[in-house]
């Protein structure tokens, strides 16, 4: 650009080298323009620039030049994946209340297209999030007539043929059931051993608490149940 702007504004014909006893540098011929006489001009030594080259594979956030986007690279293999799970059902009369796996006595159970087992969806969220795949409801949704009534421990076994095809075994899983009603602590031991049952997984990684609502909300009124689950998958 710089040699652009000299050539326009001056014209080439008019540039005349100074005499050998110009006052600039030795070996360096000035310039005076016409109409300036006392100004002198330093030539200019322009120079190409290095041509610019892009290494197309070299960062991910290389520059596209022919309108291809860049290769996707496969999801990286992790050592381990961390999932959390959360399921709530509406408590209504007439309904069997089914806590992984297990039949609790009570007056009203989960409304659900499904056995509604509260625990059990839930879990059956949290591996599927470790695993990076769509919840519940979208691997067996409530629309399909053939998951009506079906027992959770269906959901339980895909999910688990799910995580030994991807590599994975459960290292921990944490859950926390929430009630005002029944108290589940007479059923406690008899949920988590089913639990790890239905999960393959030794009955120490598996751990289950029961909180209640303290009187607050549907949960706290006994109209509805929920359950939260944190899972750690580790590479086999």
């Amino acid at each position: 650009m710089a040699a652009h702007l000299l050539s326009s504004s001056i014209p080439a014909a008019s540039l005349r080298p100074d005499p050998p006893s110009s006052p600039h540098r030795p070996g360096y011929a000035a310039t005076r323009h016409p109409d300036f006489p006392a100004l002198h001009i330093s030539p200019l030594i322009l120079r190409r620039p290095p041509p610019l080259s892009v290494a197309m594979a070299a960062s991910p956030t290389a520059v596209e030049v022919d309108g291809t986007a860049p290769a996707t690279k496969p999801s990286k293999s992790l050592p381990f994946r961390v999932g959390h799970g959360f399921d709530l059902h509406r408590l209504e009369p007439g309904y069997p209340l089914i806590i992984g796996g297990i039949d609790i006595p009570h007056d009203r159970g989960c409304e659900a297209h499904s056995d509604g087992d509260v625990l059990l969806h839930c879990v059956v969220d949290a591996i599927l999030g470790a695993l990076g795949l769509p919840d519940i409801g979208q691997i067996f949704p409530d629309s399909d007539p053939k998951w009506k009534g079906a027992p959770s421990s269906v959901f339980i076994k895909e999910a688990v043929r799910l995580m030994d095809e991807a590599g994975y075994e459960i290292g921990n899983l944490d859950a926390t059931l929430i009630l005002q009603r029944p108290k589940l602590s007479p059923h406690k031991e008899a949920i988590r051993s089913n639990l790890s049952k239905l999960l393959g997984a030794d009955p120490s990684v598996v751990n289950l608490k029961a909180k209640t609502h303290e009187k607050v909300d549907s949960l706290g009124e006994n109209r509805s149940i929920a359950a939260h689950t944190v899972i750690l998958l580790m590479r086999k």
